[in-house]
């Protein structure tokens, strides 16, 4: 993927939410699970997924504590809300709908230009 940057900045909400309806994780977890399920393709900095994070909580989508982590160290842990996943279904409908109409396209035939 040349630009993922691009993927991220237009469905960072929709990953994240997906992420957290999982299980509940910090901020460290969450970019590391990014990685890890995007094959190491999908890198989001601290500078993005924090913001991002802090907007979602805003929203009301997520909620945060704070909590010790696996190496004892205190770390804002994140949860999806009722409302979260309310926008998660939104937000796959979504998705699932700009991905069908991009199939079509794709799916095109026709004279080379």
């Amino acid at each position: 993927m040349t630009k993922p940057a691009d993927l991220v900045q237009g469905t960072l909400d929709l990953l994240l939410l997906k992420i957290l309806a999982l299980e509940p994780m910090n901020g460290f977890a969450i970019s590391q699970r990014l990685k890890q399920v995007s094959g190491e393709v999908l890198q989001v900095s601290d500078g993005s997924l924090y913001p991002a994070l802090h907007k979602l909580e805003q929203e009301g989508w997520i909620s945060a504590e704070w909590k010790s982590s696996e190496n004892n160290r205190r770390a804002k842990f994140y949860r999806i809300t009722k409302a979260g996943r309310k926008q998660l279904d939104s937000e796959v409908t979504q998705w699932a709908q700009a991905a069908g109409i991009v199939t079509r396209f794709l799916a095109l035939k026709g004279a080379k230009v």
